[in-house]
This record gives C-alpha cells, structure tokens and sequence, in this order.
C-alpha cells in the first residue's frame, strides 16, 4: 500500500489515496421497478467513472456517466420504450451521471451523497456504500478496490414516464432502486 491513505478504523477501510478508474468489465449498474403485479429488472451495459481517494473520507469524490441507451431488460419491445421520449428520451438526454458530494460514517455506515442527473434534472441522493475490499495485486498485477453501492429514487422527481391517472391501475412504479457493484482500478 502507497503512504497516504484513507483509513476509517470503525469500519476496516483502508485505501490507498489516489484516483480509481471503473472496470466495466468488471463492474454493473443495475435497477429494479415494479411492473404491474412483479418486479422488473434491468442493467445499464455502457458506462464510465472514477473515484478519487484522499485521506480525508469528506474529500473523497466519485462520478459516473451512464448510457441511458444501453439500457437492457432482456425485453427489446421495453427496452425501446424505455429510451423512448415516453422513458428516458434518449436522443434529447442520452446519459444519466452522478457526482458525489463528499464521503461520510453515518452510524457504523458509509454514505457517498451527490447528484444525480435524469433527463436533465439534477436531485439530490445518498448512496448506502459497502467497500468490499482491496487487492493489491489485481489481475495483472495493479491494485483494485470493490464498492457496492444502493440508492432509490423517484422516477416522477426526474420527468421519466407518467403516472397513473386517477383509478388508474399503476404499471410501472414510481419508487426506482438502483444498484451498483464496482471494481476500479488504481491509476498509475
């Protein structure tokens, strides 16, 4: 490990500072919807996003740009209304971001709060993280860290899909988990 690293003792975290490039190959950013009596799940295949580590958890920062068109559901039909301007609108909004905030220990927990950026409207969100650990010697030799990462939103704060109507059955949920699991590797 480098000499400068951020250390939360409460928690067993210790990570070299520095800034984390995402593996994509090694990572996902997945959701979850209600959709008429069940669950919908779904992934995101195109995105990119460092996290910078400084000894400091407050100054630590992380950002992301998700491909709101690589949307997969494994149901073409919803998928293309999910990128449609009834969904996402992906020709006029074609990426989702997120830019944190800060680092935080809330309660033997950590939080990353930041904003987070649909269809051009930007809220306010809290990331429940669990660091999942650090390798020093990767795959191929360089260092790797694993986050998972859990926020819900509202769909109806940022524009996307419309509500039901009024004695309406409710098709799609208003309440969107989603989930992300990361490996990022240490920049040289």
């Amino acid at each position: 490990m480098t000499a400068a690293s951020l250390t939360i003792d409460a928690l067993d975290v210790r990570v070299p500072v520095g800034t984390w490039t995402i593996d994509p190959a090694h990572s996902s950013i997945g959701f979850s919807v209600r959709h008429l009596m069940g669950k919908v799940r779904g992934t995101f295949e195109e995105f990119t996003g460092h996290v910078t580590t400084t000894k400091e958890p407050t100054d630590c920062s992380a950002t992301a740009t998700i491909s709101m068109r690589s949307v997969n559901t494994a149901n073409r039909m919803r998928d293309d209304d999910l990128r449609s301007v009834n969904f996402f609108d992906v020709d006029r909004h074609p990426d989702m971001t997120f830019e944190s905030t800060g680092l935080t220990v809330h309660d033997g927990l950590l939080e990353l709060p930041g904003k987070l950026t649909i269809r051009s409207i930007t809220r306010d969100v809290a990331m429940e993280v669990e660091f999942l650990g650090l390798d020093e010697t990767g795959l191929q030799g360089e260092q790797r860290i694993g986050i998972s990462a859990t926020t819900t939103i509202r769909r109806s704060d940022y524009g996307v899909g419309a509500g039901a109507g009024e004695g309406q059955k409710i098709v799609v949920g208003d309440k969107i988990t989603i989930q992300l699991d990361i490996q990022a590797v240490l920049e040289s």
